[in-house]
């Protein structure tokens, strides 16, 4: 059996392992965003021939503009089309229109080309993180000349209006005092013998809004459009991404058999994404750190969902391709004159875990706390009652940390306490290793002796560490994934604890801590292993120089709650606090 030092090391080893992983995934999913795309071969394969007509159409009008809207899907769909007899004429091309209605929470940008959204401001976070006073805000959505990322909805299934008709747009433009809700309609000119008319319906104080979607057939012979709703962006780089934390950017989906699902930008360039086809409830997403968007259909519509890669040729600095999530609605037949409504909804905003939940079950899920979900959940609903009554952040993660160690205070003193023991007897192991260095065996026999006759278990300080691993592991994922942390002030120099501390203060504090704390272990034998105990702690310290502020104030609480318990179990204990300092040369 191994000693407790070497053990310990191949912790610290293997939490490094982990660490590096992550940030290879980060290096290999940016060269991969990058790599030449597939053109309309990437396309996800729906399940039937029914929707890849259907995701044809949604494909050629994200490519290609047409006027008026007529635009003629392909295949079948065309033939389909074509064959409607007394479909309406195209109506006369209006001038296109961008205009933007203000709420108390969002700025949001339309455009009468397919009734879309094409830019939405957050009006209560400001732009930057870590600059105090800033009076620009936070863009999520925007379709401009530097980045692609709009939400469209239309009709496919034949020559319908879609996402490239020019509609006619009525409604408020800003949300009055005192009211409570504001709409906003867009009316399309009949094609193919069917009209449709959106109308948005956004409430105060809501980072959510309904989409009705209103079909009519105004045509004299039966239609039955398919509703599709998507998120086209493009697959470029957040800006201010780290180079020491990744967290994840990209489409997902939720649905009630497979639950919450990421896909990858290069799994769609590749053709791998795996994801459900067909649901009766869920949504459809792009996420990215902080803030999300969706569409959401009323739980019972069966939909379709698909994934694809948009070939881009109008706008090479947005990439080869951009990326498009959606679902698509088969809505009944209609006959002349008749219509139907489709209630969708849209989000636009802020991850904020509670109010997610309450728009729709599951979408609280966007917050990535990746695998451990089950672990950061409720250590979240803890650090937010904490805020609750304390009201700052920093502190709040002080007193969870704090509330934390006393949890595991038990089994982490039996830890430190046997870690006590291995320094008691660590002259006499360290005697018997020079006597018998020239046989190992006989060296392990005479260890196990040891450990034996001072009843030393060798593994009882390494077992607390492997079983709060993954508690601390949870609570770094919801410290980077909360959105809360933007710009949330702690106490003097740390205005933004989403943001790495300007004087480095907290890292320098942690590296002396953790420094502090290897200088109490006992030192391990091996002169390399004694190296490598002191060599981790400065890798580490170089990468939280970089890493944002609450994630440094909880390593640092950590540290200094650690020393101060095991400074207290050794001097109970009577052992003496040496310092093992190390010998480097």
């Amino acid at each position: 059996m191994n000693d407790i030092r070497r053990t310990i090391l191949w912790v610290i080893f293997g939490f490094s392992l982990v660490m590096l992983w992550d940030q290879w995934q980060v290096y290999n999913g940016r060269q991969a965003t990058f790599l030449p795309h597939k053109p309309a071969a990437t396309a996800q394969a729906p399940a039937s021939a029914s929707a890849s007509a259907s995701a044809s159409a949604v494909s050629q009008t994200s490519a290609v503009p047409s006027p008026a809207g007529n635009t003629a899907a392909p295949g079948a769909v065309a033939t389909t089309a074509a064959a409607v007899p007394g479909a309406g004429a195209s109506a006369p091309q209006v001038p296109r229109e961008r205009f933007t209605v203000t709420t108390d929470v969002m700025r949001i940008t339309f455009d009468t080309e397919g009734g879309s959204v094409v830019r939405t401001e957050m009006l209560e976070h400001p732009a930057e993180t870590g600059t105090k006073g800033s009076t620009e805000t936070f863009v999520l959505l925007d379709e401009s000349a530097g980045r692609e990322y709009v939400a469209q909805s239309g009709l496919i299934g034949g020559d319908f209006p879609n996402h490239k008709t020019i509609m006619t747009a009525s409604g408020e433009r800003t949300l009055k005092a005192g009211a409570n809700e504001l709409q906003v309609k867009f009316e399309s000119p009949v094609v193919g013998g069917v009209k449709l008319t959106k109308t948005y319906t956004i409430k105060r104080g809501a980072y959510d809004m309904t989409v009705t979607h209103q079909v009519q057939n105004a045509g004299s012979a039966p239609v039955q459009p398919q509703l599709y709703l998507q998120i086209v962006r493009d697959g470029k780089d957040l800006p201010g991404t780290s180079s020491f934390y990744s967290t994840f950017t990209g489409p997902a989906v939720y649905t009630e058999e497979q639950k919450f699902q990421k896909v990858k930008f290069e799994d769609i360039d590749k053709n791998k994404a795996d994801i459900q086809k067909e649901s009766d409830r869920g949504y459809v997403a792009m996420v990215q750190h902080y803030f999300a968007s969706a569409w959401i259909l009323p739980d019972g519509t069966r939909r379709e969902l698909f994934l694809r890669a948009i070939p881009n040729t109008s706008a090479p600095q947005l990439g080869s391709s951009l990326y498009a999530v959606g679902m698509i609605d088969k809505l009944a037949a209609l006959a002349p004159g008749q219509a139907s409504e489709v209630n969708a909804r849209f989000f636009a905003g802020p991850e904020n875990e509670k109010m997610l939940e309450k728009i729709e079950p599951g979408l609280e899920l966007v917050k990535d706390y990746g695998h451990l979900t089950i672990l950061a959940k409720p250590l979240y609903w803890l650090l937010d009652k904490l805020h609750s009554f304390i009201g700052n952040w920093g502190w709040s993660i002080v007193a969870l940390v704090l509330l934390i160690k006393i949890a595991f205070y038990w089994l982490q003193a039996k830890g430190y306490e046997s870690m006590a023991k291995m320094k008691a007897i660590n002259p006499r192991v360290m005697a018997m290793r020079e006597r018998y260095k020239e046989n190992p065996q006989q060296m392990q026999q005479e260890m196990m002796r040891i450990y034996r006759e001072e009843k030393v278990n060798p593994l009882g300080g390494c077992l607390p560490i492997f079983i709060q691993i993954p508690v601390f592991i949870s609570l770094y994922w919801v410290l980077l994934a909360s959105v809360e942390m933007r710009n949330a002030p702690w106490i003097g120099w740390i205005h933004d604890l989403s943001s790495r501390d300007p004087y480095y203060i907290l890292p320098i504090v942690m590296t002396v801590t953790t420094l502090f704390q290897t200088a109490l272990n006992p030192a391990p034998p091996d002169p390399m292993q004694a190296k490598m105990m002191w060599i981790m702690p400065m890798v580490f310290a170089v990468m939280f120089f970089y890493f944002p502020a609450g994630l440094v104030l909880y390593w640092v609480t950590n540290n200094i709650l650690s020393i101060a318990q095991q400074w207290l179990i050794n001097t109970r204990m009577g052992v003496k606090v040496e310092f093992n300092l190390p010998k480097f040369g």
